[in-house]
């Protein structure tokens, strides 16, 4: 059977963490499993309190979301006066993610590329979407518009909830069971059209054939009501004070419900992985037979 959640015992941001906690973590991320870590809290200093509010978030855009490289602060209807204190508690938890994954994972040490770190005051449930952004049904991560060229994708979630709700997950099957219900039905990718793509700027860089399985296969996942509905799959709930990590280009998931979450997002190149055989670049190579990038 596969086993959809590890949990790990760390209370720890900056660890030390045990070689049998950092193996045990590295083993189970790229096998497709959650890390999951009910003691580790993202503790809010008093003052920080104040923003954990759906007062802070602008109606159009469902996140807070922060550059670390630019610094930079959007999503927010909070004037720039008070968008200060907002801002350093963003900024906090992504010192936080990048010390927890540095360390927890020395094999990603120095190989990881920080990318934007958001905070989720909105609620996850009922929320408009057409069905190739209903989050509610199982998926992989897959970017329409920023193809990864087989980069990971790896997330780090924690809930943050003032009133006790969890965050509300449906965990699916595993990457090569997705693939081998999908993969025949995937068209295949057009060379002239990605190229087409790039240049009226509908992606940012080239959709490479892996980029274009990833994307259909993200789609057809979720256009599959059937498959969401009869598909082996584990409700799980993620509670206040804890956090999980996932390589969400892997794990086959839903988010149900929940309020009040900070996520950052990390690119891995795939040959930084402890075994590259496991990821969703080589397994769809496997599949289709032939090299995708």
């Amino acid at each position: 059977m596969f086993d959809r959640i590890v949990e790990l015992e760390i209370n720890d941001w900056a660890g030390p963490f045990t070689k049998e906690n950092s193996a045990q973590a590295t083993e189970a991320l790229e096998n497709g499993q959650v890390v999951y870590c009910p003691n580790l809290a993202f503790e809010l200093e008093e003052r920080e309190k104040r923003y954990i509010s759906t007062d802070v978030a602008d109606a159009k855009s469902k996140n807070i979301r922060y550059d670390i490289h630019t610094d930079e602060l959007g999503g927010t209807v909070l004037p720039p006066t008070e968008q200060v204190g907002l801002q350093q508690l963003v900024r906090r938890f992504a010192n936080k993610s990048r010390e927890l994954v540095e360390n927890l994972f020395p094999d990603y040490q120095g190989k990881l590329t920080q990318a934007r770190t958001s905070f989720r005051p909105i609620e996850a449930q009922g929320r408009p979407a057409s069905y190739r952004k209903d989050d509610t049904r199982l998926h992989v991560d897959a970017f329409p518009s920023s193809p990864t060229a087989g980069k990971r994708i790896l997330r780090v979630f924690t809930n943050v909830n003032p009133n006790g709700m969890p965050r509300h997950w449906r965990v699916g099957e595993s990457f090569p069971q997705v693939v081998d219900k999908f993969i025949s039905k995937l068209p295949k990718p057009n060379k002239f059209a990605a190229k087409l793509m790039q240049i009226t700027r509908i992606t940012r860089g080239e959709r490479t054939p892996y980029d274009h399985y990833m994307h259909k296969l993200h789609n057809a996942m979720k256009a599959d009501l059937e498959y969401q509905k009869f598909v082996s799959q584990e409700d799980v709930y993620f509670p206040p004070g804890s956090t999980w990590i996932v390589f969400s280009d892997q794990v086959s998931h839903a988010v149900m419900s929940g309020q009040f979450m900070f996520e950052q997002t990390f690119y891995l190149s795939v040959k930084d992985m402890a075994d590259e055989k496991k990821s969703p670049l080589r397994i769809l190579e496997r599949a289709v037979g032939r090299e995708l990038l």
